[in-house]
C-alpha cells in the first residue's frame, strides 16, 4: 500500500530540499559520493516532472576546513570568513555533480531581511521563479558572510520553509541526522517512539522537540517544528527524514521512515489567503480590456492601468478598481506609485524608455493578486 509521504513527494510539482551540514560535511571535506548520490535523487524527481531547489547547508563546515579553523564556535568574523572561503566551494560541488546529469544550477545567498521586506521578498520568489521556469536548480543558502545576529535566520530548516512557501512549493524534505519527530530524544530515550504522520502542531508536539544530535548541526529539532508551522500553513506538506543514507529521497519515495507534517490547503489557496488579508496602500483603476483579461486569469501589465491614487511602494498591496470605481480584487505592485503613474497607458516595449530602466512586463502580476 502506497504511504501518505510516498503519495505527497512522487506527486509533488515543486520541491525544496534542505540539506544538513552534517551530512554534506565530514571532518572538514565533502561528502562527494554522497552528494553524487543526492544528484541521482534530484534527477529522479525531474524526470518525475517535479521542479526543484535546494536549501544546503555546509558553507561554514567545509570552509573551516579550507582555512584551518578550529571545532566548536567562532567569532562571528571567523564564521564569516569561513562561509566566504566554503561557500566557492559548495557551490562548485554541486555544479559539478548535477551537470553530468544535465542539470543547471544556480546560487542565491538570503538572509532575513531579503524574506522579511516585501519588496526582497517578491524580487528573490521572481528570481526563483525564473531560473525553476528556466529549468535550473538554485542552490540556496543563508548569507553567512555577511549576516549578523539582527538579520539571519540562525539555520535553514526556517528559511528552507520561506523558500517554500515562497515558491508555492507543495513539498518540503529536511534531510537530517534523525529519521523524523519522536515522543523523546532517541539518542538519549531508549522509550521514545517515533511519529509517523502530524496533522496539526499542538503543544503537545512542540514539547517533544529537543537539542540537535549532531554538533555541526545548528537546526534541532525545534526549528524543525518552526518549519514546519511556516510550510504547512502556507499549504507545504514537509518530510523530516534520514538524509545519511545514500540515495536518501529514493528511500523516502520508497516508503522509507519519516515524519510527515499534513499541509492546511495548497499553496496557492494559502498565499491568495495572505494576500487578500492585507491593508492595501492605494488604488489602480483600470479599463474595460483590463478587467476582462484579469477575469480570464491575466496579469495586470501597465498598458490596462487608467489612474493611479495614493502613494506606495514596490511589494505594497493595492486594490484594483474597474473603471467605475467597482473593486476587482487586491495584489501586490511591482511598481512604486510614481512609477505606476508615469506608465500607466503605455506598452510593455515602451517601459524602458519612459523609466530610464527596463522593468518588469506587468504592473501586478496574476501570482500575486486575488479577484
Amino acid at each position: 500500500m502506497e504511504t501518505l509521504t510516498t503519495a505527497r513527494l512522487a506527486d509533488a510539482q515543486t520541491v525544496v530540499i534542505k540539506i544538513g551540514s552534517a551530512l554534506l560535511v565530514e571532518h572538514g571535506a565533502l561528502r562527494a559520493q554522497w552528494l553524487e548520490g543526492l544528484a541521482d535523487d534530484v534527477a529522479m524527481l525531474r524526470a518525475g516532472g517535479a521542479r526543484v531547489v535546494i536549501v544546503s547547508s555546509g558553507s561554514i563546515a567545509l570552509g573551516r576546513g579550507v582555512l584551518g579553523l578550529s571545532a566548536g564556535a567562532l567569532p562571528l568574523e571567523h564564521s564569516q570568513a569561513a562561509a566566504a572561503a566554503g561557500q566557492i566551494r559548495l557551490a562548485r560541488a554541486y555544479q559539478e555533480a548535477l551537470e553530468p546529469r544535465d542539470i543547471k544550477t544556480a546560487q542565491i545567498l538570503l538572509t532575513l531581511e531579503d524574506t522579511a521586506d516585501r519588496r526582497r521578498y517578491l524580487n528573490a520568489r521572481a528570481t526563483l521563479d525564473a531560473l525553476l521556469t528556466l529549468g535550473a536548480v538554485p542552490i540556496v543558502n543563508e548569507n553567512d558572510t555577511v549576516a549578523t545576529d539582527e538579520i539571519r535566520y540562525g539555520d535553514n530548516d526556517r528559511l528552507a520553509a520561506q523558500i517554500a512557501v515562497m515558491i508555492g512549493a507543495d513539498h518540503l524534505v529536511l534531510l537530517s541526522d534523525i529519521d523524523g519527530l519522536y515522543t523523546a530524544n532517541p539518542a538519549t530515550d531508549p522509550n521514545a517512539v517515533h511519529i509517523a504522520h502530524v496533522d496539526a502542531i499542538t503543544p503537545e508536539i512542540e514539547a517533544m522537540a529537543g537539542d540537535p544530535v549532531s554538533s555541526l548541526s545548528k537546526g534541532g529539532m525545534k526549528t524543525k517544528i518552526m518549519a514546519a508551522k511556516t510550510a504547512i500553513a502556507g499549504g507545504c506538506a514537509m518530510s523530516i527524514a534520514q538524509g545519511a543514507v545514500m540515495r536518501p529521497l529514493k528511500a523516502l519515495v520508497e516508503g522509507g521512515r519519516s515524519t510527515v507534517f499534513t499541509p492546511m490547503g495548497d499553496p496557492a489557496h494559502a498565499r491568495k489567503n495572505w494576500i487578500g488579508a492585507m491593508k492595501p496602500k492605494g488604488d489602480i483603476v483600470v479599463d474595460l480590456g483590463a478587467v476582462t483579461a484579469l477575469g480570464r486569469g491575466k496579469s495586470l501589465l501597465p498598458a490596462g492601468v487608467r489612474e493611479v491614487v495614493g502613494q506606495f511602494g514596490r511589494g505594497d498591496p493595492v486594490l484594483i478598481l474597474g473603471p467605475d470605481g467597482t473593486r476587482i480584487g487586491i495584489g501586490l505592485t511591482r511598481y512604486t506609485s510614481d512609477e505606476a503613474a508615469q506608465i500607466k497607458g503605455a506598452q510593455t516595449t515602451d517601459i524602458e524608455a519612459i523609466l530610464g530602466y527596463s522593468g518588469r512586463a506587468a504592473l501586478i502580476h496574476r501570482d500575486d493578486m486575488v479577484l
